[in-house]
């Protein structure tokens, strides 16, 4: 094995290294003692190692000759190998740390259109001092048990044995230096447009993930009054099988007293605001109490609410998360986004879980996301926060989610949870009928079979069936959050801190850090649907291809096994209509039963209806509805049945007001308006442009252009104004 961190035993212990040719070179422990002691028998120091190890190439022989040549060692001209094309920074800078030469390379190749990886490196002899680093293209090498192959060639994911590469070597003074360079790739580069995706500009476009976090919990963020420990012991952890709040210690009533101390609270408020100078769409809000104490806060920033106008459609509110030593809770505001992935709107802390708490924090979200209702809005079974989101959001279908009927039946259940018939029926009441009728048959079957009539909470949930049980929402969309494996993501948000010991002020660093993992894996999808579309498993079916170029790759896949359960397991059967332009179908699934589905579909208008109700729920055509569409030989899913919010551009566009004439109509009339659309065009546009230094050149061009044609124009309007007064 290479020793890389300059680190050998004791004793007769080889030690190994490599020097800047890549070749491993092996030193054993008794070469040291074949040099000479005398400085001045340099020359000779080699020969008598060289003896004494037969077969070893030494990689420096002596402090006294290294030092010799270092001064014309960094005076060498670097080496390529393909084009010097764009390359000429990143050949004559030098920099003077591991990051800075990893940056430059990023940089290099941001503008070039590919990733880096981060590659072997060398030491001085005896020392933790590198003196070589390599960085390799993020393709380089190949992946064991993976074949080439012309399909899966260009998949970004794909590594291709690419030999482009860098090597910096680092002199006696720290420069680091350019020494060779290979610019020739064997694959695709990422367009100028696709190139702010790319995983090693991500730094570039957001920041490191982890700079916040370190410079809050080792001492970097200074605050004035906090602890000097700053990670007090503390949890955080998922309490939704635990009793009501006001039956646990240091509860009192629904409302309880917040143990945060005075210093935590203040890194707490300087973390936040320091958030809202580097982001300008960054927005917090915090409670006071009759006292003028802090309670509540809330905070999102720019990209979440980006996030929201695309897919605020459908939000999960969690309260189930605790920290236990400060009393509070941690409630994050989630979604899915196009890829049906995990996106976060906002973070809030509690101090209880009242009316007035919950009252406050919906009116702060709704604030924040500039007065937009979500569609739906799932949550647990808390009566008080009910009553709140009835206030609040009276427009917003209110569901209980799944998983937290699942984990309250869990403990409230007892033996019944190990019995496959009762969770068999349990799970058909709340997701698997198709009818209010046959809803009632089941229940009331379930509770006559298992003798449950008596039970109080199964009782309670029944006053509560139009928040939960499936079939009573057939015309209310979800985004499929209640499908697996969406639901157990979603029913495990904050499981990856969910033991972590930290303070109230750290929570913020906790959170932004599990938002910026699904944003990159949001930027991995975004980067495969725009290198190429999915391959259809029936490569000449004309509706397949169709919805590949228009779906992302992870709802393109559910597309296609809804259209091959309608074409290859569900019997037809066409019915007469009145209206000749109608056809009417009973669909019947293979293996699934009796249950019929019925189908419309009118050829002329192109409109489609299911009894099955999954477009309105899922924004998908259901196999029914595809089945029908291939029997008349419809060859393209009608344009009106595309919901943007699954596509490929669902955020093209978004903020564009002149896309919605009645929102451009609004942004004419109405100043606070217009500031409010201009600002966040401008918002998704600066984003957009952050990862390339070409756009962001552009975008600069733009507004500078901009901003000329306005002072032309107001200087005519002075000078006509001026004219008309004399």
């Amino acid at each position: 094995m290479v020793n890389t961190d300059g680190e050998g035993d004791a004793g007769g212990v080889d030690a190994m290294s490599i020097d800047e040719n890549g070749v491993i070179v092996l030193r054993p422990a008794r070469y040291e003692e074949a040099l000479p002691q005398d400085g001045g028998a340099t020359a000779a120091c080699h020969d008598v190692a060289m003896e004494e190890v037969q077969g070893t190439v030494c990689m420096s022989c002596t402090k006294t000759r290294m030092k010799g040549t270092e001064e014309a060692e960094t005076e060498e001209a670097a080496t390529v190998q393909g084009s010097k094309e764009g390359a000429e920074e990143l050949l004559l800078k030098v920099v003077y740390g591991e990051e800075e030469a990893y940056k430059l390379y990023c940089d290099y190749g941001h503008r070039t259109g590919f990733s880096v990886r981060k590659g072997k490196q060398s030491y001085f002899t005896g020392t933790k001092r590198i003196r070589t680093k390599d960085y390799f293209c993020s393709k380089e090498g190949l992946k064991e048990a993976e074949k080439l192959t012309d399909e899966n060639f260009h998949d970004p994911h794909t590594r291709t044995n690419c030999r482009a590469m860098v090597r910096f070597r680092v002199n006696g003074r720290g420069e680091w230096k350019v020494i060779r360079l290979v610019s020739d790739h064997n694959h695709n580069l990422a367009k100028p447009e696709e190139r702010h995706l790319l995983r090693s500009a991500r730094s570039l476009i957001a920041g490191r993930s982890c700079s916040t976090a370190d410079a809050v919990l080792y001492g970097g963020y200074q605050v004035v009054g906090a602890p000097s420990q700053m990670a007090v012991s503390t949890s955080v952890t998922n309490n939704a099988e635990t009793p009501r709040p006001d039956l646990l210690p240091g509860f009192s009533g629904m409302t309880r007293t917040s143990t945060i101390g005075t210093g935590d609270l203040q890194s707490l408020v300087n973390q936040l605001k320091s958030r809202a100078n580097v982001d300008g769409m960054f927005y917090w809000d915090v409670q006071l109490d009759r006292g003028g104490r802090m309670t509540n806060f809330f905070w999102r920033d720019g990209r979440s609410r980006a996030d929201y106008d695309c897919f605020g459609d459908v939000v999960v509110f969690d309260s189930t998360y605790r920290l236990s030593k400060q009393n509070m809770i941690c409630a994050p505001f989630v979604g899915v986004n196009h890829h049906w992935q995990t996106t976060m709107y906002g973070c809030a802390l509690l101090v209880d879980e009242s009316l007035s708490s919950y009252k406050w924090l919906f009116k702060s979200f709704l604030d924040a996301m500039g007065n937009r209702h979500p569609r739906s809005i799932f949550t647990n079974q808390d009566q008080v926060m009910s009553k709140a989101i009835e206030e609040v959001f009276p427009n917003t279908c209110h569901r209980i989610a799944n998983w937290h009927i699942q984990k309250d039946a869990a403990s409230r259940l007892g033996a019944l949870n190990g019995s496959k018939a009762f969770n068999k029926m349990f799970t058909k009441c709340t997701q698997g009928c198709d009818s209010e009728a046959e809803f009632e048959e089941t229940w009331a079957e379930m509770l006559r079979e298992f003798k449950l009539q008596d039970n109080k909470w199964l009782n309670k949930l029944y006053k509560l069936k139009q928040k939960w049980c499936g079939a009573l929402n057939k015309c209310t969309f979800d985004g499929g959050v209640e499908n697996e494996p969406q639901s157990d993501i979603l029913s495990n948000i904050f499981t990856s801190i969910a033991d972590t010991f930290t303070s109230v002020s750290t929570i913020v660093v906790l959170v932004d850090k599990l938002t910026d993992d699904w944003r990159e894996k949001e930027f991995d999808e975004d980067m495969r649907c725009s290198q190429r579309p999915p391959a259809c498993i029936i490569k000449h079916s004309a509706i397949l291809n169709h919805a590949a170029k228009v779906y992302t790759h992870r709802i393109y896949k559910l597309f296609e096994t809804y259209f091959l359960d309608g074409c290859g397991a569900t019997k037809s059967k066409e019915l007469q209509c009145e209206d000749s332009d109608t056809y009417r179908f009973e669909m019947t699934m293979q293996g699934r039963g009796s249950r019929v589905c019925t189908v419309d579909l009118n050829k002329s208008t192109m409109q489609l209806t299911c009894s099955c109700s999954q477009f309105e729920t899922m924004g998908l055509l259901c196999s029914h509805t595809l089945k029908a569409l291939s029997i008349k030989n419809v060859c393209k899913i009608p344009e009106m049945y595309i919901l943007k919010r699954w596509t490929r551009d669902a955020k093209q566009w978004v903020f564009n007001p002149k896309q919605y004439e009645s929102s451009y109509q609004e942004c004419m009339d109405d100043e606070a308006a217009y500031c409010n659309h201009a600002m966040r065009y401008a918002y998704d546009l600066v984003m957009k442009s952050q990862g390339q230094e070409e756009l962001r050149r552009s975008l600069w061009e733009t507004l500078e252009s901009g901003e000329k044609e306005l002072e032309k124009y107001l200087g005519n309007v002075t000078q006509y104004e001026e004219s008309y007064a004399t």
